[in-house]
């Protein structure tokens, strides 16, 4: 049971979640990678709403969610990898880290200190409504307590931070599925620094190769942590086989059999529609009754980097 009524997006409940924002408090929000909890990026009380109701740690930034590029710019410096970037994948599932500009009027809380910030345009129409209505951009990290799985339908954020938001949107589920990729352009070599729903591949045909944040690297960007997206169970990676305690997370078609519950992310071994599936398989099977979660493995391309970046990160030492 949650306080928190879940709403249809229509008119009435995106005005209604707009002035919630503007009152300083929490929305859940759906975009096309995994539900936000959203907040106005502007109020230092509201952003710090967000760090209690996550129990997040406060070094960990938040990305913040404009409605077009031009509120983008006025909150970050753009260059001319930036504007190929954007004219090529926004609106979309693409954050990009940029110089912070000193009269943008986010909350220093959003950048965890630091001179940058990390911005995005979501591709999703209640989303951008939303931030359209009221009038802000918006701190959005995924709406779920800090390292837990993140919330791909609206009962995922209700059953999680039904007590802390205001209300939830219900934009049913997330198409993309997994977060959104981060670039660091701060310096004179793009950074990968999270792999997401636009695959390397994309971008480096953009603004050429990219390379990758060394061990121990400053935390820049959210996913960076060691242990992140994880489910209450225990999970093994890499199965070859499974023990009738295990829940299983399996991918294409030969997979073992005799599992407790076995939830195929895609049969046809279709990279995007495992995406999209990974996070709502993961708490189903994570409320399975099981003792453990194996996951058979996945492709290590396009796609597959976002889907093994999460899986290691949740199966890592908490």
């Amino acid at each position: 049971m949650t306080d928190a009524p879940i709403l249809a997006p229509d008119p009435a409940a995106i005005a209604r979640a707009a002035q919630a924002l503007r009152d300083g408090l929490l929305v859940g929000l759906p975009t096309e990678t995994v539900y936000g909890l959203a907040a106005d990026a502007t109020s230092d009380r509201a952003v710090a709403a967000i760090f209690a109701a996550k129990n997040r740690p406060r070094f960990n930034p938040l990305i913040v969610h404009v409605a077009d590029i031009e509120s983008a710019q006025r909150l970050v410096a753009f260059d001319s990898r930036a504007d190929s970037l954007a004219a090529k994948f926004w609106p979309g599932p693409l954050t990009m880290v940029l110089p912070r500009r000193a009269d943008g009027g986010v909350s220093l809380l959003c950048s965890a200190g630091l001179d940058s910030l990390a911005v995005r345009m979501p591709a999703h129409d209640v989303a951008r409504a939303v931030i359209r209505a009221a009038g802000r951009p918006l701190a959005a990290p995924s709406a779920n307590p800090s390292g837990r799985l993140s919330p791909t339908r609206a009962e995922h954020v209700a059953r999680s931070l039904g007590g802390k938001v205001a209300l939830v949107l219900d934009g049913g589920p997330c198409p993309v599925g997994v977060e959104s990729t981060v670039v660091d352009l701060t310096g004179a070599k793009a950074l990968l620094l999270r792999p997401g729903g636009i695959a390397e591949e994309q971008l480096a045909a953009v603004i050429g190769a990219l390379d990758h944040p060394k061990a121990g690297s400053a935390i820049k960007s959210p996913g960076m942590l060691e242990s992140h997206y994880a489910p209450h169970l225990p999970l093994r990676l890499g199965a070859h086989d499974v023990r009738p305690d295990e829940a299983l997370l399996a991918f294409g078609g030969a997979v073992p059999t005799g599992a407790r519950m076995t939830l195929n992310l895609s049969p046809a071994g279709d990279l995007v529609e495992a995406a999209s599936h990974l996070f709502d398989y993961l708490h189903r099977l994570d409320q399975s009754g099981a003792k453990a979660i194996a996951a058979t493995a996945i492709p290590e391309r396009g796609l597959g980097r976002a889907i093994n970046d999460r899986l290691r990160r949740a199966a890592a030492p908490r």
